[in-house]
């Protein structure tokens, strides 16, 4: 029978600290290298901080300045001395006595009322009163018919209406030269035409 041989004992290996090696302790950075550190970073965001701006500055385009709502020019009224007023005078040109201008239907463009009469060497021939609209001063509506043999006295165009005084006659007796009728009269326009009102004070001579 072979004996066995006797099992010798392993033994336990022995660290070894070396003299060479580094104190990990003393590899720790310590606050006050955090602190250099982060001053040399603020330091580099502050120097790019001040040059970005004027680098973005020069290669951007500057924004042209929003324009404001720009106002159409106002339609200028229409001239009543270059009007074809439907008035015979016999071959000769209708007398503009007065007119005035203002928007009467609120579209936004004035119109011109004009007192129009025939010249006569003898008398005062009855007067019409119509109203222009347009550049080319065309007559669109009659408020005072000239063959009614009415005169128009204190006329005005104001506060978006027409007002006059039309002088009238009683009877084809009464002589034309001396009115004998007289009524202060406005138009507006409503319900799309030109409304004529009496006024209050309207009265007879």
């Amino acid at each position: 029978m072979l004996a066995t041989p006797p099992v010798q004992p392993q033994e336990t290996p022995r660290v070894q600290t070396s003299a060479a090696a580094p104190d990990l302790a003393h590899t720790r950075p310590r606050p006050v290298h955090w602190l250099a550190t982060a001053a040399a970073m603020a330091a580099v965001v502050a120097a790019a901080g001040l040059l970005q701006p004027e680098a973005a500055t020069a290669s951007q385009t500057p924004a042209a300045a929003p324009a404001g709502p720009v106002k159409a020019a106002a339609a200028p009224a229409p001239d009543a001395s270059g009007a074809a007023y439907p008035l015979d005078c016999r071959g000769e040109k209708p007398a503009v006595v007065e007119h005035g201008s203002a928007d009467l239907d609120g579209d936004g463009r004035p119109e011109t009322v004009a007192v129009v009469r025939c010249v006569s060497g003898i008398g005062t021939p009855p007067s019409g009163v119509f109203v222009l609209t347009g550049p080319s001063s065309r007559v669109v509506a009659t408020l005072v018919d000239p063959a009614d043999g009415m005169g128009v006295t204190d006329f005005a165009v104001r506060d978006g209406a027409v007002r006059a005084t039309l002088l009238g006659y009683s009877s084809p007796d009464v002589p034309r030269c001396c009115p004998d009728r007289r009524e202060t009269v406005k138009w507006q326009w409503r319900g799309g035409k030109f409304a004529r009102t009496v006024l209050p004070d309207a009265r007879s001579m």
